[in-house]
């Protein structure tokens, strides 16, 4: 192997963990043609096809896969070993790509920001605000933002808020026009401002009382993507709402909104910090962990 292929076997991994070219051409900041041909040229002296391609999809073929096990534990041993040299710098330095959900990054990052940057100046902390569940190693992230029930057991993680508890509100005007519900099994006379997941899937409500859990399909007044859209409507009498008690308490306390079956509304694991247990945590990483943390890891 020659030492000018490195750089379009580089490509062949960005290709095959993206299983895109487009994709990859955005991480690496190349252009699509580029990448094309680097992988016609790579393959070309190779003399073996590396690249399933169809108009709609890219995946390695197995010779692709046998050279994508080891390239990337080699690259990340090379990684690991640049990231390294920046323990000898007097104070950390250097990128910090963050996947975050995006509560978490208005509530519990924003506030921290400033003490961080002062602390840290020489760190670059990129947030992707996204309530997809992104995959850090393939999407080239350092480390992720979720709740804790969303952290893969393969992840070393901290926590950097506190645990969370659900609740269900309606508007005072709403409930003028429907009496609130005191059961579980009255919410099917209502109709909801209902959340979709970045799959496509509607969330249904997770309730739980007394070791007793329930999910209810509500029937939809509104839908989207947005919690705090949730919370609006939920307020302007557009349906009831399923949100994080966080998100409604100051409305909740204004008389904006109404709690209504509370004994059934769960708690659940705040957010954490994670990143893949087999990854070298640079000392950039390693500031990030230690000005969000509010716990020892798990």
């Amino acid at each position: 192997m020659r030492r000018e292929d490195w750089p379009d076997l580089a490509v062949f991994v960005a290709v095959a963990e993206a299983r895109s070219f487009t994709k990859a051409a955005s991480r690496l900041g190349l252009s699509t043609s580029a990448i094309s041909h680097a992988m016609t040229g790579l393959e070309e002296r190779l003399g073996l096809r590396l690249l399933h391609r169809t108009t709609r999809s890219v995946a390695p073929t197995a010779a692709g896969e046998r050279l994508l096990a080891t390239l990337v534990p080699a690259m990340e041993g090379v990684a690991a070993a640049v990231d390294g040299l920046a323990e000898l710098r007097d104070e950390p330095a250097g990128s910090v790509r963050l996947t975050v959900h995006r509560d978490a990054a208005l509530r519990l990052l924003a506030p921290r920001l400033p003490e961080l940057t002062r602390k840290y100046p020489q760190v670059v902390l990129e947030i992707v605000a996204d309530d997809r569940l992104a995959d850090i190693v393939a999407d080239r992230f350092d480390a992720g933002v979720r709740l804790g029930d969303l952290v893969d057991k393969d992840m070393v993680s901290v926590r950097i808020g506190p645990d969370e508890r659900a609740a269900i509100v309606g508007s005072p005007e709403y409930f003028t026009r429907h009496p609130p519900p005191k059961t579980p099994q009255e919410l099917r006379q209502h109709r909801a401002v209902s959340y979709r997941h970045s799959s496509g899937v509607l969330y249904k409500w997770e309730l739980e009382k007394d070791g007793r859990a329930l999910t209810v399909a509500m029937e939809s007044a509104l839908v989207t993507n947005e919690p705090q859209l949730i919370v609006e409507a939920a307020r302007a009498g557009v349906g009831l709402a399923y949100a994080l008690e966080s998100h409604v308490a100051a409305h909740v306390a204004a008389g904006a909104l109404v709690p209504v079956l509370a004994d059934w509304c769960p708690r659940f694991p705040g957010s954490f910090l994670y990143w893949p247990s087999r990854r070298h945590v640079t000392p950039a990483l390693r500031a990030v962990i230690e000005a969000l943390r509010i716990d020892r890891p798990r």
